[in-house]
């Protein structure tokens, strides 16, 4: 099975899936205007590491901003990593946002609530600009 790496662009995220050490990575902005386009080859990917996956599979999702279509694909994600939690893996999710951000945050506390998966908020902290 293939590592992806995908550099991220001004309206996808960078993807990193590491089949070998179990860390999935999403950072960036996802508004892509076709997220069925750009997230179908990460899920069918996923379902081919659900076959043999890490001992801890962690993934990590620090966006900036997304849509309504990628937050679909976002939820069919966790639902993905819910069944290999449910086979008895050990699945662990990290997700980031801004200390201003509320929305993003409450965004995370939703998809907590959807799924069995261990959430852990990670807060970060916007760079101050120099004058």
């Amino acid at each position: 099975m293939n590592k992806i790496v995908i550099g991220s662009a001004a309206t996808t995220p960078g993807v990193n899936l590491d089949p070998e050490t179990g860390l999935f990575e999403l950072r960036g902005k996802s508004i892509p205007s076709d997220a069925e386009d750009f997230y179908t080859p990460i899920l069918n990917w996923m379902d081919e590491y659900m076959s043999n996956p890490a001992k801890l599979t962690q993934v990590v999702i620090d966006l900036d901003f997304f849509n309504i279509s990628s937050s679909k694909r976002l939820l069919f994600l966790m639902y993905k990593l819910n069944e290999l939690a449910d086979e008895g893996h050990q699945v662990e999710l990290k997700w980031h946002y801004y200390d201003d951000d509320d929305d993003m945050y409450e965004v995370g506390q939703d998809y907590a609530f959807m799924v069995k998966v261990p959430f852990e908020f990670v807060v970060k902290q916007r760079a101050l600009l120099a004058v």
